[in-house]
């Protein structure tokens, strides 16, 4: 072969492969349309209804997992095992079931030394304990305070609507407490 017929098989690869490459860049491009299009006539894909019945803007959806037909009252308590400072922020809450839900607690480590603590909780009635759900808590984790150091830590929750409809009131009780002795002091501290 030639290198002239060699340049010319070149050229007229490079101009298949460009012309495959231009089309999947066209089929890729045309995908959303037809994905669109089919799930419109299909009736599966509701986001593109609500897009249709908005014009372009779909709405918020309403939650319709709260059940504002009730109220729960929440009583927050707090105990320690340990030379600091633990409570909630608010004693009581009133949430209705499926409502998402704050409630933030303060420490402070009255110690002169850094202090490994942990809280556990505990739910009264009992049965409340399945039907209470915690999204955010410093219940999850071993928490180091520094000296005098003091924080505010959240506990985002949601109480089940499934909650038996006699329980009116749960209570959330934290015991907080030291985990693994005192903490040693940093290296290098001088002696």
């Amino acid at each position: 072969m030639t290198a002239r017929a060699l340049l010319a098989d070149n050229r007229r690869l490079f101009a298949k492969l460009a012309v495959v490459a231009a089309a999947m860049f066209g089929f890729g491009y045309a995908l959303v349309p037809m994905y669109r299009a089919i799930c419109e006539a299909l009736g599966i894909n509701v986001l593109a209804r609500a897009e249709l019945n908005t014009g372009g803007a779909a709405a918020p959806a309403a939650n319709t997992q709260v059940d504002t037909s009730r109220s729960v009252v929440i009583e927050f308590d707090a105990n320690a095992r340990g030379p600091w400072e633990f409570r909630p922020e608010k004693r009581t809450l009133s949430v209705h079931p499926g409502e998402l839900a704050r409630v933030d607690y303060v420490f402070r480590n009255r110690q002169p030394v850094a202090m490994t603590a942990q809280a556990i909780p505990s739910y009264a009635p009992q049965v409340a304990a399945a039907h209470f759900g915690k999204l955010e808590c410093f219940c999850f984790s071993q928490w180091t305070l520094q000296p005098g150091e003091e924080r505010s830590w959240p506990v985002v929750f949601v109480v089940d609507p499934k909650l038996p409809r006699e329980v009116t009131t749960i209570t959330l009780s934290y015991t907080f407490f030291e985990v693994g002795g005192r903490t040693p002091p940093a290296p290098g501290g001088g002696t």
